[in-house]
Protein backbone atom coordinates (compact mmCIF):
# COMPACT_ATOMS: atom_id res chain seq x y z
CA UNK A 1 0.00 0.00 0.00
CA UNK A 2 1.84 3.16 -1.13
CA UNK A 3 -0.59 5.41 0.78
CA UNK A 4 -2.83 4.90 3.81
CA UNK A 5 -5.39 7.30 5.24
CA UNK A 6 -6.48 7.63 8.84
CA UNK A 7 -9.82 9.29 9.56
CA UNK A 8 -10.85 10.43 13.04
CA UNK A 9 -14.61 10.96 13.26
CA UNK A 10 -15.91 14.05 15.07
CA UNK A 11 -19.23 15.78 15.63
CA UNK A 12 -18.88 19.06 13.74
CA UNK A 13 -15.60 18.24 12.01
CA UNK A 14 -13.18 15.42 11.28
CA UNK A 15 -9.42 14.96 10.97
CA UNK A 16 -7.67 13.01 8.21
CA UNK A 17 -4.03 12.06 7.79
CA UNK A 18 -2.32 10.57 4.71
CA UNK A 19 0.91 8.55 5.08
CA UNK A 20 3.18 7.17 2.40
CA UNK A 21 4.72 3.70 2.51
CA UNK A 22 7.65 4.96 4.67
CA UNK A 23 5.33 6.44 7.31
CA UNK A 24 5.97 10.05 6.32
CA UNK A 25 3.01 12.40 6.54
CA UNK A 26 1.90 13.48 3.06
CA UNK A 27 -1.15 15.48 4.07
CA UNK A 28 -3.22 16.52 7.09
CA UNK A 29 -6.79 17.59 6.48
CA UNK A 30 -9.41 19.26 8.67
CA UNK A 31 -12.78 18.23 7.28
CA UNK A 32 -15.94 20.14 8.24
CA UNK A 33 -19.02 17.94 8.47
CA UNK A 34 -20.71 19.63 5.54
CA UNK A 35 -21.42 18.68 1.94
CA UNK A 36 -18.65 21.01 0.78
CA UNK A 37 -16.23 19.65 3.38
CA UNK A 38 -16.76 16.02 2.42
CA UNK A 39 -16.51 16.86 -1.29
CA UNK A 40 -13.24 18.71 -0.60
CA UNK A 41 -11.91 15.66 1.26
CA UNK A 42 -12.67 13.31 -1.64
CA UNK A 43 -11.09 15.73 -4.14
CA UNK A 44 -7.97 16.23 -1.99
CA UNK A 45 -7.41 12.48 -1.64
CA UNK A 46 -7.93 11.94 -5.38
CA UNK A 47 -5.14 14.42 -6.12
CA UNK A 48 -2.65 12.38 -4.09
CA UNK A 49 -3.27 8.93 -5.61
CA UNK A 50 -6.01 6.86 -7.30
CA UNK A 51 -8.83 6.30 -4.82
CA UNK A 52 -8.73 2.52 -5.23
CA UNK A 53 -5.14 2.53 -3.95
CA UNK A 54 -5.84 4.60 -0.84
CA UNK A 55 -7.47 2.53 1.93
CA UNK A 56 -9.03 4.56 4.73
CA UNK A 57 -8.90 3.40 8.36
CA UNK A 58 -11.80 4.54 10.54
CA UNK A 59 -13.17 3.47 13.92
CA UNK A 60 -16.81 3.07 12.90
CA UNK A 61 -18.22 0.85 10.14
CA UNK A 62 -21.23 2.96 9.15
CA UNK A 63 -22.40 6.52 8.75
CA UNK A 64 -22.47 9.30 6.20
CA UNK A 65 -18.68 9.67 6.01
CA UNK A 66 -18.23 5.93 5.44
CA UNK A 67 -20.88 5.98 2.70
CA UNK A 68 -19.17 8.96 1.07
CA UNK A 69 -15.77 7.28 1.05
CA UNK A 70 -17.17 3.99 -0.26
CA UNK A 71 -19.11 5.81 -2.99
CA UNK A 72 -15.90 7.58 -4.02
CA UNK A 73 -14.15 4.20 -4.45
CA UNK A 74 -11.93 4.10 -1.36
CA UNK A 75 -11.46 0.76 0.43
CA UNK A 76 -12.71 1.49 3.97
CA UNK A 77 -11.16 -0.54 6.79
CA UNK A 78 -13.01 -0.41 10.13
CA UNK A 79 -10.68 -0.75 13.12
CA UNK A 80 -12.29 -1.50 16.49
CA UNK A 81 -11.82 1.23 19.12
CA UNK A 82 -10.35 -1.36 21.49
CA UNK A 83 -7.55 -1.98 18.97
CA UNK A 84 -6.87 1.74 18.71
CA UNK A 85 -6.85 2.07 22.50
CA UNK A 86 -4.41 -0.84 22.85
CA UNK A 87 -2.09 0.69 20.21
CA UNK A 88 -2.04 4.18 21.69
CA UNK A 89 0.96 3.53 24.04
CA UNK A 90 3.04 2.71 20.94
CA UNK A 91 2.84 6.36 19.89
CA UNK A 92 2.93 8.35 23.12
CA UNK A 93 3.98 7.71 26.72
CA UNK A 94 2.08 10.56 28.36
CA UNK A 95 -1.36 9.25 27.38
CA UNK A 96 -2.43 12.41 25.56
CA UNK A 97 -5.07 12.34 22.87
CA UNK A 98 -5.96 14.59 19.94
CA UNK A 99 -7.99 14.25 16.75
CA UNK A 100 -4.98 14.79 14.50
CA UNK A 101 -2.93 12.32 16.54
CA UNK A 102 -5.63 9.67 16.31
CA UNK A 103 -5.92 10.19 12.54
CA UNK A 104 -2.16 9.66 12.21
CA UNK A 105 -2.30 6.60 14.45
CA UNK A 106 -5.12 5.02 12.41
CA UNK A 107 -3.20 5.58 9.19
CA UNK A 108 -0.03 4.08 10.66
CA UNK A 109 -1.84 1.05 12.09
CA UNK A 110 -3.25 0.42 8.64
CA UNK A 111 0.22 0.89 7.09
CA UNK A 112 1.98 -1.56 9.41
CA UNK A 113 -0.82 -4.03 10.25
CA UNK A 114 -3.19 -3.65 7.34
CA UNK A 115 -2.95 -7.35 6.52
CA UNK A 116 -4.73 -8.11 9.80
CA UNK A 117 -7.87 -6.11 8.98
CA UNK A 118 -10.54 -6.81 6.39
CA UNK A 119 -12.01 -3.99 4.32
CA UNK A 120 -15.63 -3.10 4.85
CA UNK A 121 -18.05 -5.09 2.72
CA UNK A 122 -21.36 -3.38 2.09
CA UNK A 123 -24.67 -5.19 2.35
CA UNK A 124 -27.32 -4.91 -0.35
CA UNK A 125 -29.75 -2.01 -0.31
CA UNK A 126 -32.60 -4.33 0.73
CA UNK A 127 -30.68 -5.55 3.77
CA UNK A 128 -29.67 -1.98 4.66
CA UNK A 129 -33.33 -1.00 4.55
CA UNK A 130 -34.25 -3.97 6.74
CA UNK A 131 -31.47 -3.07 9.18
CA UNK A 132 -32.78 0.49 9.47
CA UNK A 133 -36.30 -0.76 10.14
CA UNK A 134 -35.20 -3.38 12.68
CA UNK A 135 -32.90 -1.08 14.62
CA UNK A 136 -35.47 1.70 14.57
CA UNK A 137 -38.11 -0.66 15.92
CA UNK A 138 -35.78 -1.98 18.62
CA UNK A 139 -35.01 1.57 19.73
CA UNK A 140 -38.72 2.42 19.84
CA UNK A 141 -39.40 -0.71 21.91
CA UNK A 142 -36.72 0.42 24.39
CA UNK A 143 -38.34 3.87 24.51
CA UNK A 144 -41.75 2.29 25.07
CA UNK A 145 -40.43 0.22 27.97
CA UNK A 146 -38.84 3.30 29.56
CA UNK A 147 -42.02 5.37 29.24
CA UNK A 148 -44.16 2.49 30.53
CA UNK A 149 -41.91 2.15 33.58
CA UNK A 150 -42.17 5.91 34.15
CA UNK A 151 -45.96 5.76 33.88
CA UNK A 152 -46.21 2.78 36.23
CA UNK A 153 -43.97 4.49 38.80
CA UNK A 154 -46.07 7.66 38.58
CA UNK A 155 -49.32 5.75 39.11
CA UNK A 156 -47.86 3.88 42.08
CA UNK A 157 -47.14 7.23 43.72
CA UNK A 158 -50.77 8.47 43.76
CA UNK A 159 -53.14 5.87 42.22
CA UNK A 160 -51.79 2.29 42.50
CA UNK A 161 -55.05 0.71 41.38
CA UNK A 162 -54.77 2.14 37.87
CA UNK A 163 -51.41 0.39 37.47
CA UNK A 164 -52.82 -2.95 38.65
CA UNK A 165 -56.17 -3.15 36.88
CA UNK A 166 -54.68 -4.41 33.59
CA UNK A 167 -51.70 -6.71 33.08
CA UNK A 168 -49.62 -4.21 31.03
CA UNK A 169 -49.80 -0.50 31.66
CA UNK A 170 -48.85 0.17 28.02
CA UNK A 171 -51.50 -2.11 26.47
CA UNK A 172 -54.12 -0.35 24.29
CA UNK A 173 -56.92 -0.96 26.77
CA UNK A 174 -54.85 0.31 29.71
CA UNK A 175 -53.86 3.46 27.80
CA UNK A 176 -57.50 4.05 26.81
CA UNK A 177 -58.53 3.67 30.46
CA UNK A 178 -55.91 6.14 31.67
CA UNK A 179 -56.78 8.61 28.95
CA UNK A 180 -60.37 8.64 30.26
CA UNK A 181 -59.57 8.26 33.97
CA UNK A 182 -56.16 9.83 34.67
CA UNK A 183 -56.83 10.50 38.39
CA UNK A 184 -58.69 8.76 41.24
CA UNK A 185 -61.21 11.62 41.30
CA UNK A 186 -62.09 11.11 37.63
CA UNK A 187 -62.96 7.46 38.37
CA UNK A 188 -64.83 8.12 41.61
CA UNK A 189 -68.24 7.32 40.07
CA UNK A 190 -67.01 4.37 38.01
CA UNK A 191 -69.32 1.39 38.51
CA UNK A 192 -69.88 -1.97 36.86
CA UNK A 193 -72.23 -0.56 34.24
CA UNK A 194 -69.84 2.18 33.16
CA UNK A 195 -66.91 -0.22 33.31
CA UNK A 196 -68.72 -2.67 31.06
CA UNK A 197 -69.51 0.11 28.59
CA UNK A 198 -65.85 1.18 28.57
CA UNK A 199 -64.71 -2.42 28.00
CA UNK A 200 -67.05 -2.74 25.02
CA UNK A 201 -65.92 0.56 23.54
CA UNK A 202 -62.23 -0.27 24.05
CA UNK A 203 -62.77 -3.79 22.62
CA UNK A 204 -61.34 -5.42 25.70
CA UNK A 205 -60.39 -8.99 24.86
CA UNK A 206 -59.43 -10.20 28.32
CA UNK A 207 -61.33 -12.84 30.22
CA UNK A 208 -62.13 -10.79 33.30
CA UNK A 209 -65.52 -9.26 33.90
CA UNK A 210 -66.21 -5.65 34.79
CA UNK A 211 -66.74 -6.67 38.41
CA UNK A 212 -63.35 -8.40 38.57
CA UNK A 213 -61.53 -5.42 37.08
CA UNK A 214 -63.22 -3.05 39.51
CA UNK A 215 -62.26 -5.36 42.37
CA UNK A 216 -58.63 -5.11 41.27
CA UNK A 217 -58.89 -1.33 41.08
CA UNK A 218 -60.35 -1.01 44.57
CA UNK A 219 -58.18 -3.64 46.23
CA UNK A 220 -55.03 -1.63 45.62
CA UNK A 221 -53.75 0.78 48.29
CA UNK A 222 -55.45 4.18 48.35
CA UNK A 223 -53.35 7.14 47.26
CA UNK A 224 -52.91 9.97 49.74
CA UNK A 225 -52.10 12.79 47.32
CA UNK A 226 -54.02 16.03 47.71
CA UNK A 227 -56.32 17.39 45.02
CA UNK A 228 -53.75 19.78 43.51
CA UNK A 229 -51.01 17.14 43.49
CA UNK A 230 -53.38 14.57 42.01
CA UNK A 231 -54.42 16.92 39.21
CA UNK A 232 -50.79 17.77 38.44
CA UNK A 233 -49.85 14.12 38.25
CA UNK A 234 -52.94 13.46 36.15
CA UNK A 235 -51.61 15.91 33.57
CA UNK A 236 -48.36 13.97 33.43
CA UNK A 237 -50.34 10.73 33.05
CA UNK A 238 -52.17 12.22 30.04
CA UNK A 239 -48.88 13.31 28.47
CA UNK A 240 -47.31 9.88 28.93
CA UNK A 241 -50.42 8.18 27.56
CA UNK A 242 -50.33 10.30 24.39
CA UNK A 243 -46.63 9.52 23.87
CA UNK A 244 -47.12 5.80 24.48
CA UNK A 245 -50.13 5.57 22.16
CA UNK A 246 -48.11 7.02 19.30
CA UNK A 247 -45.08 4.85 19.99
CA UNK A 248 -47.18 1.68 20.29
CA UNK A 249 -48.87 2.50 16.97
CA UNK A 250 -45.51 3.17 15.30
CA UNK A 251 -44.10 -0.12 16.60
CA UNK A 252 -47.16 -1.95 15.25
CA UNK A 253 -46.71 -0.39 11.80
CA UNK A 254 -42.97 -1.11 11.73
CA UNK A 255 -43.58 -4.68 12.84
CA UNK A 256 -45.96 -5.27 9.93
CA UNK A 257 -43.47 -3.75 7.46
CA UNK A 258 -40.58 -5.84 8.80
CA UNK A 259 -42.58 -9.07 8.73
CA UNK A 260 -43.46 -8.43 5.10
CA UNK A 261 -39.97 -7.40 3.99
CA UNK A 262 -38.05 -10.25 5.65
CA UNK A 263 -40.38 -12.83 4.08
CA UNK A 264 -39.64 -11.34 0.64
CA UNK A 265 -35.86 -11.78 0.96
CA UNK A 266 -34.27 -15.16 0.08
CA UNK A 267 -31.92 -14.86 3.06
CA UNK A 268 -34.88 -13.99 5.25
CA UNK A 269 -36.58 -17.24 4.34
CA UNK A 270 -33.37 -19.10 5.19
CA UNK A 271 -33.28 -17.66 8.71
CA UNK A 272 -37.02 -18.14 9.16
CA UNK A 273 -36.66 -21.85 8.36
CA UNK A 274 -34.96 -22.48 11.73
CA UNK A 275 -37.15 -23.64 14.65
CA UNK A 276 -39.05 -20.81 16.33
CA UNK A 277 -37.05 -18.14 14.49
CA UNK A 278 -40.21 -16.22 13.62
CA UNK A 279 -40.18 -13.15 11.41
CA UNK A 280 -39.10 -10.33 13.71
CA UNK A 281 -36.30 -12.37 15.28
CA UNK A 282 -35.21 -13.58 11.84
CA UNK A 283 -35.13 -9.98 10.63
CA UNK A 284 -33.01 -8.98 13.64
CA UNK A 285 -30.49 -11.72 12.83
CA UNK A 286 -30.37 -11.01 9.10
CA UNK A 287 -30.07 -7.25 9.64
CA UNK A 288 -26.84 -7.72 11.60
CA UNK A 289 -25.31 -10.56 9.55
CA UNK A 290 -26.10 -9.12 6.13
CA UNK A 291 -26.03 -10.99 2.84
CA UNK A 292 -22.33 -10.84 1.92
CA UNK A 293 -21.01 -14.41 2.14
CA UNK A 294 -17.39 -13.25 2.17
CA UNK A 295 -17.88 -11.36 5.43
CA UNK A 296 -17.67 -14.49 7.63
CA UNK A 297 -15.19 -17.03 6.29
CA UNK A 298 -15.82 -19.49 9.12
CA UNK A 299 -18.47 -20.26 11.69
CA UNK A 300 -15.97 -19.29 14.40
CA UNK A 301 -15.78 -15.76 12.99
CA UNK A 302 -19.55 -15.46 13.13
CA UNK A 303 -19.63 -16.81 16.70
CA UNK A 304 -17.01 -14.26 17.78
CA UNK A 305 -18.93 -11.42 16.10
CA UNK A 306 -22.08 -12.56 17.92
CA UNK A 307 -20.29 -12.80 21.26
CA UNK A 308 -21.47 -16.35 22.03
CA UNK A 309 -18.01 -17.84 22.45
CA UNK A 310 -15.71 -16.87 25.35
CA UNK A 311 -12.26 -15.32 25.31
CA UNK A 312 -9.35 -17.48 26.51
CA UNK A 313 -6.31 -16.07 28.31
CA UNK A 314 -3.46 -18.61 28.52
CA UNK A 315 0.13 -18.02 29.60
CA UNK A 316 2.42 -20.70 30.93
CA UNK A 317 0.53 -22.75 33.49
CA UNK A 318 -2.27 -20.23 33.92
CA UNK A 319 -5.38 -20.34 31.80
CA UNK A 320 -8.60 -18.39 32.09
CA UNK A 321 -11.82 -18.21 30.11
CA UNK A 322 -13.82 -14.99 30.35
CA UNK A 323 -16.97 -13.49 28.90
CA UNK A 324 -16.63 -11.82 25.49
CA UNK A 325 -17.59 -8.17 25.87
CA UNK A 326 -16.40 -6.85 22.49
CA UNK A 327 -18.96 -8.03 19.95
CA UNK A 328 -22.06 -7.01 18.02
CA UNK A 329 -24.46 -6.70 20.95
CA UNK A 330 -27.56 -6.52 18.75
CA UNK A 331 -26.55 -9.75 17.01
CA UNK A 332 -25.89 -11.47 20.33
CA UNK A 333 -29.32 -10.44 21.64
CA UNK A 334 -31.01 -11.70 18.45
CA UNK A 335 -29.19 -15.05 18.34
CA UNK A 336 -29.61 -15.81 22.04
CA UNK A 337 -33.32 -14.95 21.77
CA UNK A 338 -33.62 -17.40 18.88
CA UNK A 339 -31.65 -20.08 20.75
CA UNK A 340 -33.82 -19.73 23.85
CA UNK A 341 -36.99 -20.04 21.77
CA UNK A 342 -35.67 -22.95 19.70
CA UNK A 343 -35.33 -25.28 22.68
CA UNK A 344 -39.13 -25.35 22.95
CA UNK A 345 -39.48 -26.69 19.39
CA UNK A 346 -36.31 -28.74 18.81
CA UNK A 347 -35.50 -31.80 20.98
CA UNK A 348 -31.85 -31.45 19.97
CA UNK A 349 -31.74 -27.83 21.15
CA UNK A 350 -33.49 -28.77 24.39
CA UNK A 351 -30.89 -31.52 24.96
CA UNK A 352 -27.94 -29.16 24.37
CA UNK A 353 -29.46 -26.65 26.79
CA UNK A 354 -30.24 -29.23 29.51
CA UNK A 355 -26.77 -30.78 29.36
CA UNK A 356 -25.27 -27.33 29.82
CA UNK A 357 -27.53 -26.70 32.81
CA UNK A 358 -26.60 -30.06 34.31
CA UNK A 359 -22.93 -29.04 34.13
CA UNK A 360 -23.76 -26.10 36.36
CA UNK A 361 -24.16 -23.37 33.75
CA UNK A 362 -26.58 -20.55 34.45
CA UNK A 363 -29.52 -19.98 32.13
CA UNK A 364 -27.82 -17.17 30.12
CA UNK A 365 -24.63 -19.23 29.82
CA UNK A 366 -26.54 -22.30 28.67
CA UNK A 367 -28.41 -20.22 26.08
CA UNK A 368 -25.10 -18.89 24.73
CA UNK A 369 -23.78 -22.45 24.48
CA UNK A 370 -26.89 -23.42 22.53
CA UNK A 371 -26.53 -20.34 20.30
CA UNK A 372 -22.93 -21.36 19.58
CA UNK A 373 -24.13 -24.84 18.58
CA UNK A 374 -26.80 -23.36 16.31
CA UNK A 375 -24.27 -21.05 14.64
CA UNK A 376 -22.32 -24.04 13.32
CA UNK A 377 -25.46 -25.15 11.50
CA UNK A 378 -26.70 -21.70 10.62
CA UNK A 379 -23.40 -20.68 9.01
CA UNK A 380 -23.46 -23.64 6.63
CA UNK A 381 -27.08 -22.95 5.65
CA UNK A 382 -26.34 -19.25 5.14
CA UNK A 383 -23.16 -19.95 3.15
CA UNK A 384 -24.87 -22.53 0.92
CA UNK A 385 -28.07 -20.45 0.56
CA UNK A 386 -30.12 -23.42 1.75
CA UNK A 387 -33.01 -23.51 4.19
CA UNK A 388 -32.73 -25.55 7.38
CA UNK A 389 -33.91 -29.12 6.97
CA UNK A 390 -34.18 -31.18 10.18
CA UNK A 391 -33.80 -34.36 8.10
CA UNK A 392 -30.24 -33.33 7.20
CA UNK A 393 -29.35 -32.43 10.80
CA UNK A 394 -27.96 -35.73 12.03
CA UNK A 395 -27.71 -34.75 15.69
CA UNK A 396 -31.33 -33.61 15.66
CA UNK A 397 -32.36 -36.90 14.06
CA UNK A 398 -30.63 -38.86 16.83
CA UNK A 399 -32.48 -36.86 19.49
CA UNK A 400 -35.78 -37.33 17.69
CA UNK A 401 -35.20 -41.08 17.54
Amino acid sequence: MPFTVGFDWGGAGHAACVLDETGAVRARLDVPHTAAGLAKLVAALARIAPVGEMPVAIERPSGLVVDTLVAAGHPVVPIHPNVVKACRPRYRAAGGKSDTGDAYMLADILRTDGHRFAPLRQASDAVKALRALVRGRDDLVATRVGLANQLRSLLESFWPGAAAIFADVDSPVALAFLARYPTPESAARLGEKRMAAFMAQARYSGRRSAAELLARLRAAPIGLAGRDESEAKGEIVRALVVALERIVAAIRDLTARIEHDVAELPDGRIVMSFPRAGRINAAQILAEIGDDRARFQTADQLAAEAGVCPVTHASGKSRGVVFRWACNHRLRAALTCFADNSRHASPWAADVYMRARQRGCSHPHAVRILARAWIRIFWHAWRDRAEYEPARHLAAQKCAA
